[in-house]
């Protein structure tokens, strides 16, 4: 019994020790297992972070070359990041905004999905809404745009601001009531506001809502009483509906109150001028012009506006007694001022002083004016009155400011042709020429000095080229029916083109003494002495006989063997010409050369 007790003593004991084996084991297994799944998600979470700061680099190296406008490189690394973090609103939020810088369709197409993607992860970031809205309205998805920004005012707060965007969409998406509802909106949320206010007057006076326009023009005068544009637009209004009356009441007392307003004045001086009541117009203005408050450019521009009157009626002795005196006035306070010599030459044109207005024209210039006008309106007078000298100066320094000015080139090529530089006069011709390529009347004008210019350089080919492409333009063009004739009988070629030429001006100016001597001088480089005699004889009865004419008819006289009348005509040229060395040559040999 003793031994059996030993033997299941020592079985027991063998068996707790087996235990405790199996239990050490079991949980050094277990420790074993704990510790590689720790170790496991410790790897994920390294993993995870290391994907996080590899889409913050990549998105940040997007945001770098975005700033520089590297679109492309910055779509690269904005793709990149959303495949790294493909729920992160910004990044495609982003990815829009480079899209939306497309052209093409498809780039719009990819930044509409792109926008959607953000607005569907993020729904308070008032940005996404905004782009969103501006890719729907580039679409021309309005009510896309639209529903953006209303969804955007309910989901973000503090974004009322954008009320007035939202209006204007609706506006571009024809739903004028809805707009009017938005910008009530946004008087309710912001205040009474130009913006809002001048655009319900827009849309009332496109539905023919007359009285609701007035009605917000006077309500935001009220609202701020104390600036003038709104009392101005508020009168304008009137004044554009019919209520003219009502609206000079309306300045009228408000200049009771504010007795400065110097605008509010000029308004109010055009509106009693149109009424009729001139005396008190032309009262305000003169404050007006007086009024140190008042800047340049407004008298300027008053007094241009009364000038332009001059154009419009006839003569009318009163107003141009009144705006001389403006001018006086303005000349007076201004003496240095080139812009007060130019509205003082304009005047002086209008009145058609010519003298007068080409001394202001040159004060403007001198003063350093750049108005285009102004140098045309000098270099036409000057080409006018001939002082050649000065129209080629002047001509010379307007081409430094308007180097691309065809009729620069024209009254510098005028007056060199005037001046006989024919060469140098063709070269500023033909740059006109080159410049004018859409206006073909003003080409043929150009191709008729052309015709001279290269006449005088005895480049005939080049003449007659331009004469005949001035003829195609216009057959009956005198001009060059007169000097085209006369200088092929001078060089004694194509005289019968001459001879026709010159019978199809005769035809139409049968009394014209200088078109007259051309078909003689035809006529007689023909030898036809005859007939030339019966044509300078109408010219030498006439009342304007120049030296040409009577040297011609003496030309004619002599080859008919007239030889005493002949030197009797020559004399009488020579009494009258400037070039006696030729016609004392003829008169002393008697004969022709």
């Amino acid at each position: 019994m003793w031994m059996l007790e030993i033997i299941l003593e020592s079985n027991f004991k063998k068996q707790v020790e087996q235990l405790r084996i199996y239990s050490l084991v079991f949980t050094l297994l277990a420790l074993s297992i704990g510790a590689v799944a720790q170790k496991r998600k410790a790897v994920e979470t390294r993993s995870e972070t290391m994907r996080l700061r590899e889409a913050e680099f990549a998105f940040t190296e997007g945001q770098k070359f975005f700033v520089l406008e590297d679109y492309s490189k910055a779509l690269l690394y904005f793709q990149k990041a959303a495949e790294l973090a493909p729920e992160n609103a910004t990044i495609h939020y982003k990815i829009a905004e480079v899209w939306a810088k497309g052209v093409k369709d498809e780039d719009q197409q990819q930044a509409t999905v792109s926008i959607e993607n953000a607005l569907r992860l993020e729904k308070k970031n008032k940005y996404f809404y905004l782009l969103a809205s501006t890719i729907y309205a580039g679409r021309n998805q309005f009510d896309k745009a639209t529903a953006a920004l209303e969804t955007m005012l309910k989901e973000v707060k503090g974004t009322e601001e954008h009320l007035f965007e939202l209006a204007a969409l609706y506006i571009y998406a024809k739903r004028e009531d809805d707009a009017l509802k938005t910008y009530t909106r946004a008087e309710a949320a912001l205040g009474i506001s130009e913006i809002s206010s001048v655009q319900k007057q827009r849309i009332y006076l496109d539905k023919g809502k007359i009285n609701d326009a007035l009605a917000e023009g006077e309500k935001l005068m009220l609202a701020f009483p104390d600036e003038p544009k709104y009392v101005m637009g508020y009168a304008e209004l009137l004044a554009q509906t019919g209520n003219r009356n009502q609206a000079i009441t309306t300045l009228e007392k408000y200049l009771q109150d504010e007795n400065e307003a110097g605008s509010v004045k000029m308004l109010l001086a055009g509106l009693y001028r149109d009424n009729g009541q001139e005396e008190k117009s032309q009262q305000l203005v003169r404050q007006v012009i007086e009024d140190p408050q008042v800047n340049l450019d407004s008298k300027l521009l008053m007094v241009s506006t009364y000038s332009a009157l001059l154009t419009q009626k006839n003569t009318n002795p009163t107003l141009e007694k009144f705006l001389l005196e403006l001018i006086k006035q303005l000349e007076t306070d201004y003496p240095a001022e080139a812009n007060v010599h130019l509205v003082a030459a304009d005047l002086w044109m209008a009145l058609q002083n010519n003298d007068k207005a080409l001394i202001k024209y040159r004060q403007a210039i001198l003063g350093g004016t750049n108005n285009y006008e102004a140098w045309q309106n000098l270099l036409y007078l000057e080409s006018q009155t001939n002082p050649l000298d000065s129209l080629i100066h002047h001509a010379e320094k307007a081409l430094e400011l308007f180097p691309n000015q065809s009729m620069i080139y024209y009254f510098h090529g005028f007056g060199l042709l005037k001046k006989k530089q024919f060469r140098e006069a063709a070269y500023s011709l033909e740059q006109a020429k080159k410049l004018s390529a859409a206006n073909p009347a003003f080409i043929s004008d150009l191709n008729t000095l052309l015709g001279d210019c290269y006449n005088g350089a005895k480049e005939y080919s080049k003449s007659d080229k331009a004469y005949e492409e001035a003829l195609a333009y216009n057959p009956g063009n005198d001009i060059v029916l007169n000097n085209y004739s006369y200088y092929l009988a001078v060089r004694g070629e194509n005289l019968d083109k001459a001879e026709k030429m010159a019978a199809q001006l005769i035809k139409a100016h049968p009394a014209n003494y200088s078109y007259l001597d051309t078909y003689a001088w035809v006529l007689f480089a023909q030898g036809k002495y005859k007939e030339a005699r019966k044509i300078m004889e109408k010219v030498v009865q006439g009342s304007t006989v120049s030296a040409t004419h009577w040297e011609h008819y003496g030309d004619i006289l002599f080859k008919l063997g007239e030889v005493d009348n002949a030197v009797k005509h020559w004399q009488k040229a020579r009494e009258s010409s400037a070039d006696h060395s030729r016609l004392d040559k003829k008169i002393s040999n008697r004969r022709l050369n």
